[in-house]
């Protein structure tokens, strides 16, 4: 079976956007279809100012919700990131095989580098070499392919000129993997800025849907979307990006076709309304589910402890012969 890895980065609450655009399909498909990695990748979360009981709280709360969006421990390997050395020991590896330049080309280091430095911040230098750190965890586990969003290509991109260029220099020992993408709503837009992603860490939530909202805060934050000049309702994410995502989220929660669904419309209206009705049932059972795992936080501790020894065992012959090819002395 072929391999996959990915992971959620525990910088916020878990999205509407992070469901339709990843969660789902793992669910669906990838267990399934695959021998599949899930992690919370909370060493991720340190690129940036942070609170330490934040980003507990947020991880363990991420891989609670990922287990009650469906994900089965028996059928795939869910852990935590930190809990597998590993992944700290192959990214020192790949920062030898990475350049400067490569680096700072990456375009979520510039915009948020840029931010941070508008904000009086200084720029800290895992931001630069994060995507490194992202590239060791799919290398780790000979990863085939990385179901992520299509703001996630080029870190990809980056993994597998890594793997390329340490396979040439030191000889076979990883598989160079590709990236896959969901045909539908692979990126949800914010609500209010349809421009932008749909992320977990913006400040204002007004625009984004989380997955543990009520289903009045949800009914109200879809009611309240930004729209688009003119009155009919068309399928246009250049021209007409408010009513797009709208289309594009409710086609990804009934299964529908968003340019098909356009025609079934004649008012914003009745497109949020629809929207709004469809995405409460699609997120109700996986907030009463996040309930019961929520209370009974030991089985989950479990899966997570299961979950890192698997991976574990999975890693650490790859990346040992990682070691060796670079030149290091084995351990006696």
């Amino acid at each position: 079976m072929k391999r996959i890895f990915s992971g959620i980065k525990p910088t916020g609450h878990l999205t509407l956007g992070n469901y339709l655009g990843a969660v789902r399909r793992w669910v669906e498909v990838d267990q399934h279809a695959s021998e599949a990695l899930f992690s919370v990748v909370d060493l991720h979360a340190l690129t940036v100012d942070h609170d330490p009981a934040r980003v507990r709280r947020l991880s363990r709360q991420a891989a609670t919700l990922m287990l009650a969006a469906g994900l089965d421990p028996k059928l795939c390997t869910l852990f935590v990131q930190s809990h597998v050395d590993e992944h700290a020991r192959l990214s020192y590896l790949l920062e030898c095989t990475a350049t400067d330049g490569e680096l700072r080309r990456m375009i979520q280091y510039k915009e948020k580098g840029a931010r941070a430095v508008a904000a009086g911040q200084g720029v800290r230098l895992s931001l630069l070499t994060y995507p490194v750190l992202m590239a060791a965890d799919i290398l780790a586990y000979g990863t085939d392919e990385v179901p992520v969003g299509e703001d996630q290509r080029q870190h990809v991109e980056l993994t597998r000129d890594l793997a390329v260029r340490f396979n040439q220099r030191y000889g076979h020992v990883f598989t160079v993997p590709k990236a896959t993408h969901p045909v539908v709503a692979a990126r949800v837009m914010d609500l209010q800025d349809p421009g932008s992603k749909m992320g977990k860490s913006h400040e204002n939530g007004a625009g984004i849907v989380y997955l543990l909202d009520d289903a009045e805060t949800v009914r109200r934050k879809i009611m309240r979307a930004v729209t688009d000049s003119g009155r009919d309702v068309a399928y246009d994410r250049e021209g007409r990006p408010g009513v797009a995502n709208l289309l594009d989220v409710l086609a990804a929660a009934t299964g529908g076709n968003p340019g098909a669904l356009a025609g079934v419309y004649e008012s914003y209206g009745s497109l949020k309304r629809d929207t709004a009705d469809a995405v409460v049932e699609l997120l109700r059972p996986v907030r009463d589910r996040h309930a019961e795992l929520a209370a009974d936080p030991g089985y989950v501790d479990q899966v997570l402890r299961d979950g890192a020894e698997r991976a574990r065992g999975m890693a650490r012959p790859l990346v040992d012969r990682a070691y060796r090819a670079i030149g290091l002395l084995p351990a006696v």
